[in-house]
């Protein structure tokens, strides 16, 4: 979720770049004029809603405006109220609500909700947004619409419901973390080809912890995106799709692009649009891709990031199992540890104090969720990048030793052998080999330790016989006979 002014901020930036003209959509009917039934607000009602900066909303809307049989209108976007004109919002008694408003056509409209104390700002110009969010104490009917002259007479007004409270089970959220088995085949023996991607970027709540929910931006709907894996000399066709329920533009950089920006400035697409380009892999190498639309950092922090594979053409060295891993940071508002949905902080982004460090977007993705798992004898290897946007890793897996080392990511250097850490960038990668002579559960982590107090651990276990000639418990000697009387 992101702030207001943030939100303002980040549209105004990306829309420098293109026109986000196509937000509008085809709207339902518009309703009759409704009779709101309200009462005047509590002393508690302005008292929470002076508080809203430290609250975290359970019931959110998105209205954009637009035109319905000639008239101004709102028209719910996404949820239950997705497509409806003017829609009746419901919620809750003690729901901390959030409305955010798009400008769909381009004149100047706000929304107000004068018995509950709340307004939006004015938002001009298509893409524009501005998000109020207030407590609803009271229960009752109450009137939204537009304060701007002649908007509500023309037909931009609805109602909000507050019910009873209810009881709630907490949103857990969708699962966006990408099994690190989730990655394709070694391409095997083959002359060049052409080779077809295609990306989707999706927004979407997802689950960052026990409880806790994030609004992560995606390429098809995981962290990392999908791994792509191709050969030195394939002709790549990449297309990139912003999902229409997606309220940010969207491009894609691939660092293994020779070309303005990486690809992205030939794939900047507005919701609901599609774009493609062609390149030609000309390097091997491990190499990461990420949106690149203004803030660049906020789209990559928010989850936009992956890695596209380039064999050389005589392959890599035969392994048992392959993991594709990724470590990022995450800016929210509130504090390590905070249940609900969290909310985006970019002041902490510019001054680079995340909250949480993950590996494939979520506390938990690599220990609870999809742990690595391999078998006593055999070599698994690891291809690590560091989606960032800010920190560099000190890549370690506790309990063993990298046998190779593939360092920032090239295929074409000799690869470092018997190493303890290796160091990744922000932007960077490496490939690492393990053989696994014992079992046991082994630890990834970034050897900055204190990032594992933030989410930043993972697991590779390792199941099979002992082997007491590597490993094993007391002193190596035998027993002591029994004394004689």
């Amino acid at each position: 979720m992101i702030s207001t002014s943030t939100r303002a901020m980040l549209l105004a930036s990306a829309l420098s770049i293109v026109s986000a003209g196509s937000y509008a959509a085809g709207p339902t009917a518009a309703p009759s004029a409704p009779a709101p039934v309200a009462k005047a607000p509590t002393a508690a009602t302005m008292a929470a809603n002076s508080a809203m900066s430290h609250a975290m909303p359970n019931a959110m809307f998105t209205l954009r405006t637009g035109i319905a049989q000639g008239k101004m209108v709102y028209i719910g976007k996404g949820g239950s109220i997705d497509g409806q004109v003017n829609p009746t919002l419901t919620v809750h008694e003690g729901d901390i609500v959030q409305i955010t408003l798009i400008n769909g056509e381009g004149a100047e409209h706000d929304i107000a909700l004068p018995e509950l104390r709340a307004s939006s700002q004015r938002v001009i110009g298509p893409g524009a947004s501005s998000t109020l969010v207030f407590h609803a104490n009271d229960i009752g009917t109450f009137a939204y619409f537009c304060t701007i002259g002649g908007h509500r007479e023309a037909g931009m007004y609805g109602t909000i419901k507050v019910e009873a409270a209810v009881a709630r089970e907490p949103d857990k959220g969708v699962s966006i973390s990408r099994d690190p088995a989730d990655l394709p085949p070694p391409v095997g023996e083959r002359g060049p080809t052409t080779v077809r991607y295609a990306l989707e970027a999706i927004e979407r709540v997802g689950r960052l912890d026990d409880n806790t929910t994030y609004d992560f931006w995606t390429f098809n709907g995981k962290v990392p995106g999908p791994m792509m894996r191709v050969r030195v000399g394939d002709t790549v066709v990449l297309s990139l799709k912003n999902a229409p329920d997606s309220v940010m533009l969207h491009n894609i950089d691939l660092h293994a692009v020779a070309g303005p920006g990486g690809g992205a400035v030939l794939t900047e697409v507005g919701p609901g649009e599609t774009k493609s380009f062609t390149f030609k892999a000309t390097q091997a190498g491990l190499y990461v891709y990420h949106c690149a639309t203004p803030m660049v950092s906020n789209h990559i922090s928010n989850g936009m990031y992956g890695m596209i594979l380039v064999e050389p053409v005589s392959g890599l060295p035969k392994v048992d199992r392959e993991f594709y891993v990724m470590q990022g940071e995450i800016y929210t508002a509130e504090a390590f540890g905070r249940t609900g949905l969290q909310e985006f902080s970019v002041e902490k982004l510019l001054n680079e104090r995340p909250e949480y460090f993950v590996f494939n977007g979520a506390v938990g993705a690599l220990t609870k969720e999809h742990p690595l798992h391999a078998k006593t004898g055999e070599t698994v290897r690891i291809y690590f990048g560091v989606g960032g946007p800010n920190f560099t890793s000190s890549f370690h897996a506790i309990g063993t030793i990298f046998d190779r080392v593939y360092t920032a990511g090239s295929l074409t250097s000799p690869p470092a052998t018997s190493v303890q850490t290796t160091t990744v960038a922000p932007g960077g990668a490496t490939v690492v080999d393990i053989s696994l002579p014992v079992p046991g559960r082994f630890v990834l982590v970034d050897h900055a330790l204190s990032r594992m107090e933030r989410g930043l651990v993972g697991a590779l276990i390792v199941e099979g016989p002992p082997n007491p000639e590597i490993f094993r418990d007391g002193d190596g000697t035998a027993p002591a006979a029994p004394m004689k009387h």
